[in-house]
């Protein structure tokens, strides 16, 4: 089972579509919503990552909503 983390934001239209896509594959993942979080924005600053979602899967990240990458990282 691979480890999967959502950085999302409130006002982000792609962060909700990331987050259905993997809920209606039945994939398990947590949230850090960097609206919210002063902490998981300081982490995504420190990856150098400006944009979300940003979607960690195990040590591989997909930045943006690409759902070929995601499949492939996932083995869906």
């Amino acid at each position: 089972m691979k480890t999967v983390v959502v950085y999302t934001s409130s006002t982000c239209p792609h962060c909700h579509t990331a987050k259905d896509y993997l809920a209606g594959k039945g994939v398990e993942y947590s949230e850090k919503n960097v609206s919210e979080d002063p902490e998981a924005r300081k982490e995504l600053i420190q990856k150098k990552i400006m944009g979300v979602p940003a979607i960690f899967i195990d040590e591989e990240v997909v930045v943006g909503f690409d759902k070929e990458r995601i499949d492939q990282l996932l083995g869906l």
